[in-house]
């Protein structure tokens, strides 16, 4: 199976078509911070990223920040949208690009994304083939300087850009990146932070990349294999990281809310995850690599082998 990757210029131009000017532009900001602008927050929700910001004092004025561009695909999680927009609103970086790629939900993500709007370079909320194909579109109207994306039921902790565009200027790395803290729902809990590996990240190819903590430079970017369902990060890293100057920031910059719809929890996806491998593994793609489940297994030892060497 050869990797077929889609035309991000052609992605652009079928927007175009559509009126859709490019440049996009750039997310509204202010130097007295955003949160009292935004749509009031639930009253029952306190804290990051309902009622707190970030300090816009924490750009300084006297620097060209590089433009970052940030995509959220989203379909039919309206119970996490809206925390994953505010997390990125609120970190009044001065020269953001949000874009949000809404599948045509039915469960009232569009009416949330509407509510934000004002505050969103672009969105859409129609019928697109699935979250490879959304993360696309959203990349082919990208004119940042960086590059990340954020699912629907992620969200990014309090000063996530500020940390990350600090990082891309003094290392000047091709891709920055950090941990993810696990947020089981049904319990309310955090689970225990497992920290990445930069030796099993060199060699890439049993990675414990962490993908709402990844950010490249537009360089190095690549679009998004379409026809893999699960693994489409992890195929991605396999393009893009190897051989790229990489920088860890050794501090969570992420939540990922597991929920029984997530993908790496919902049983029905063992077909679609073992149909991704089968694809990433062919000749024509990257050969034999680690399944699914002993990328779990491996991580699962790294995490016992950190907490033993921290004892010792």
């Amino acid at each position: 199976m050869k990797i077929n990757l889609p035309s991000l210029q052609t992605y652009r131009s079928s927007f175009e078509k559509e009126g859709v000017a490019w440049p996009l532009p750039a997310a509204t900001c202010s130097a007295r911070g955003l949160l009292a602008q935004l749509p009031a927050a639930d009253s029952v929700k306190t804290g990051w990223p309902w009622t707190e910001e970030v300090s816009p004092a924490s750009y300084s004025p006297a620097l060209a920040w590089p433009k970052l561009t940030i995509v959220t695909p989203s379909y039919n999680q309206a119970a996490f949208l809206e925390q994953t927009i505010r997390s990125v609103i609120l970190q009044n970086y001065p020269n953001l690009e949000y874009i949000v790629i809404d599948g045509g939900s039915t469960d009232g993500s569009a009416g949330i994304i509407k509510k934000y709007a004002p505050w969103i370079s672009y969105w859409q909320s129609k019928k697109d083939s699935g979250q490879g194909n959304a993360i696309n579109q959203g990349f082919s109207l990208a004119s940042g300087h960086y590059l990340a994306w954020i699912n629907s039921d992620d969200y990014y902790l309090k000063n996530t850009f500020w940390k990350v565009i600090r990082r891309f200027g003094r290392t000047n790395a091709d891709f920055v990146y950090g941990y993810v803290l696990d947020y089981e729902t049904a319990v309310q809990q955090y689970k225990k932070l497992a920290k990445v590996l930069p030796f099993l990240d060199y060699f890439i190819r049993m990675p414990s990349l962490a993908q709402p903590a990844c950010f490249w430079s537009i360089r190095i970017h690549q679009p998004i294999w379409e026809e893999l369902h699960c693994s489409l990060d992890y195929e991605l890293w396999l393009r893009l990281v190897k051989g790229r100057k990489r920088s860890l920031i050794k501090e969570p910059l992420a939540v990922a809310n597991i929920h029984i719809d997530a993908k790496t929890s919902d049983p029905k996806m063992k077909e679609k995850w073992q149909h991704d491998h089968e694809l990433i593994c062919s000749p024509d793609a990257h050969g034999p690599v680690p399944d699914w489940n002993r990328i779990v297994f491996i991580n699962r030892v790294r995490v016992k082998l950190y907490q033993w060497l921290k004892l010792h």
